[in-house]
């Protein structure tokens, strides 16, 4: 039988299983920010990437942590409800905001990031040092290696030129 007509084994499926590893070590993480802010994934991410970037419009955010626009219209809206951000309209473009923390927001990311660096040193404990330089490596080039396929799919969709 040729590999092209073998069932597929979901637990051996390269993006099953890296979703699968993802949303563990993502769940355990959100454990320690749910726990003392009651803040989601989502509205971790915003806050994570607010606090590394500063002011951003939600588009950018979305496009920055590979969220989809309702998930960050649904967490910007609840963070600043609870106070953790603010928006400040853009006066060339009405349409969007400019996205910051709050001193509230500020404070609870800082008081987080020492926290999620101690976690990230924990499950990576075990990993020889090499190891982890190896991992980094395929991670980044599988990353790059999957938007190369998907432009290459998306452009074998397009009519063909001349």
């Amino acid at each position: 039988m040729s590999n092209d007509h073998r069932p597929l084994e979901l637990e051996g499926f390269l993006p099953y299983r890296l979703n699968v590893l993802a949303e563990t070590v993502s769940q355990s993480l959100a454990g320690i920010y749910r726990r003392r802010y009651a803040i989601s994934v989502p509205e971790w991410r915003i806050m994570a990437t607010l606090g590394q970037f500063g002011t951003m419009t939600a588009k950018d955010i979305g496009e920055h942590s590979h969220m989809h626009k309702t998930k960050v219209s649904r967490a910007v809206a609840s963070l600043e409800h609870r106070d953790f951000l603010q928006r400040t309209a853009n006066a060339r473009d009405m349409r969007e905001s400019f996205l910051q923390l709050t001193d509230k927001g500020l404070s609870a990311y800082r008081k987080l990031v020492p926290e999620a660096h101690r976690f990230i040193e924990a499950l990576t404990a075990p990993i020889d040092p090499a190891d982890k330089q190896v991992f980094d490596r395929v991670l980044d080039q599988l990353a790059r290696r999957a938007v190369e396929l998907s432009a290459d799919l998306d452009g074998a969709d397009a009519p063909a030129v001349g």
